[in-house]
């Protein structure tokens, strides 16, 4: 039997944030760092016991309201936070498609930028250079590509890092509210390139608030509240449960 592509087993992670008032002046903030005592921190809890596999060409959507612990999965899958305790295993090449635009530098052009974020990626200049027409042609910014990324607008900045994160070869794909990159026309375009992808068997994991999108892509929901698992099983049950929740809390 085939290993699963994402093994998250018993993850927990929290955060430490600092409850005191703001801080007036360097003297206070100084005063503060030597005087500081245990009950200046709150504990929050993001994911609790958090227990899930995505199997190799599988896709698992992760749905739950704001602040229910969906965007530190997926950074703990990325690899960008370490679980508190638990154990978190992803097998295979990723590619992140996480706050797009994150890791482009301001003063190079689109084109030096996305040599620049291949390598972040893992991927090698000789790569990058071959698929760079391809990369541009998709983020549709052949007229811009030689400007510096800080002339882009916004829509243009996820434009082009959506378009290098997916075109680079993965066997993994980590999603998060993507489907909303762009105008109307180009987020359809997306989502063509994704559907591609999960009929290519690579696996998926997706964040994302659009049920339709869920439901549409993924073989399974995972709902999560609180940072703990509500419910996981076929899209279609978890996603109707989650409604039924929703309509209720409402």
């Amino acid at each position: 039997m085939r290993e699963p592509a994402i093994e998250f087993r018993e993850v927990s992670h929290l955060f430490r944030v600092y409850t005191e008032g703001r801080i007036a002046s360097l003297k206070e903030w100084m005063i503060r760092l030597v005087m500081r005592r245990r009950d200046g921190y709150q504990s929050v809890i993001a994911l609790d016991d958090v227990s899930f596999e995505v199997g190799q060409g599988e896709a698992l959507g992760v749905i739950g309201h704001n602040g229910a612990g969906k965007s530190t999965l997926l950074r703990i899958a990325a690899g960008i936070l370490q679980p508190r305790a638990g154990v978190a295993v992803v097998r295979g090449l990723v590619a992140p498609i996480i706050e797009l635009g994150i890791g482009f530098e301001q003063e190079l052009t689109g084109r030096e930028n996305i040599v620049f974020n291949g390598a972040l990626l893992g991927r090698s200049r000789q790569e990058m250079c071959e698929r760079m027409d391809e990369i541009v042609a998709f983020a549709e910014l052949d007229h811009f590509i030689d400007q510096p990324i800080r002339t882009y607008s916004t829509g243009m900045v996820a434009r082009l890092a959506f378009s290098v994160a997916t075109t680079v070869d993965a066997q993994i794909l980590l999603l998060d509210e993507v489907l909303s990159v762009g105008d109307e026309r180009f987020q359809r375009k997306c989502a063509e390139r994704i559907t591609k992808f999960r009929e290519c068997g690579i696996s998926i994991l997706f964040v994302s608030h659009s049920l339709d999108s869920v439901g549409g892509l993924c073989d399974k929901v995972l709902w999560l509240e609180n940072g703990r698992i509500k419910a996981l099983g076929p899209a279609g049950a978890v996603i109707s449960e989650y409604q039924s929740w929703a309509a209720g809390a409402g």
